[in-house]
């Protein structure tokens, strides 16, 4: 069975308040966390051998959500993408589900949901 630390969560987010909450968050309740302030950065770096999860801002400077949205897609990535973003409405929402997102979540975070979502994607690793 995988356990927590098995797998990575990757954060992308440029602020670095929502960032560094949502690391210490999920850190404190025993997930293996990398947080990135660009998408750049995330996407020389990301290794979907071993990510759980995505957790992914759609408004970043330089490369947008969106666009990171697109990139995971031509490479053929099928770990789970959860958005966070302060500016939601349905088209983001419908195209995010369309882009194959789990959730789309607003900012500030609903602490709860999040890990609550995370949880089931590990009991589902588990039960793959």
């Amino acid at each position: 069975m995988p356990r927590r630390c098995d797998w990575i969560v990757y954060v992308v987010d440029d602020d670095d308040d929502v960032r560094d909450s949502t690391q210490e968050l999920l850190q404190c309740v025993g997930f293996e966390v990398r947080g990135f302030a660009s998408a750049r950065e995330f996407l020389q770096h990301f290794d979907p051998a071993v990510g759980l999860c995505i957790i992914l801002d759609l408004h970043m400077p330089d490369i947008s959500g969106f666009q990171v949205l697109d990139v995971l897609q031509a490479r053929g990535s099928t770990v789970p993408i959860i958005i966070f973003s302060g500016r939601s409405d349905h088209t983001t929402e419908e195209f995010a589900h369309r882009s194959g997102v789990i959730a789309v979540l607003g900012k500030p975070m609903d602490a709860d949901r999040l890990i609550d979502l995370i949880q089931g994607i590990l009991s589902a690793k588990a039960a793959a």
